[in-house]
């Protein structure tokens, strides 16, 4: 079985295409400026900080949503889409929060699940195409899942996660 390392580095090097479309997407950076990293795991404390919290990656595979999620629909909206096995991110929450929004933005529709405590949910159309979720969350890990609309699509996103209402 592949490491979680290894299994990035194949995707990645399989998806060079979607990399380069993923760069333009994050022209409005200046060039002094690092973009947010690819398919980073997350540690947020107290607060979000910077805010927005900014990764990227690229999304798709070929396991139906409803796999993933172990169901359908959850409140927050069906799993339908194409996912790869592993979660693209894990986000750790140290502290409970409030109200925390994540947001996906790509060219093209994704999907979103996100599985950790207290359940799974499902999202794929939260503003126009892009997925997203907002609302109460406890502290622990979750594992976040970005997909693609069509199996075997593979397209560059942005995750902004922030408190920001």
């Amino acid at each position: 079985m592949l490491t979680k390392k290894i299994y990035r580095g194949i995707k990645l090097s399989l998806i060079i295409a979607a990399l380069a479309i993923a760069s333009a997407m994050n022209a409005t950076y200046h060039a002094e400026e690092t973009p947010p990293p690819f398919f980073e795991d997350v540690i947020i404390g107290k607060k979000v900080s910077p805010d927005p919290y900014i990764v990227r990656g690229v999304s798709g595979g070929s396991i139906p949503g409803r796999e993933i999620a172990g169901r359908r629909e959850t409140p927050t909206g069906s799993c339908t889409g194409y996912f790869d096995e592993e979660p693209n991110h894990t986000i750790e929450l140290t502290n409970k929060f409030d109200y925390l929004k994540l947001q996906v933005e790509s060219p093209q529709d994704t999907t979103l699940i996100v599985s950790g405590p207290g359940g799974s949910w499902c999202n794929d159309d939260f503003d126009g195409k892009n997925p997203g979720m907002i609302g109460e969350w406890l502290p622990g890990i979750y594992d976040v899942w970005i997909g693609s609309y069509r199996k075997d699509r593979y397209l560059p996103y942005t995750l902004r996660i922030t408190e920001i209402k």
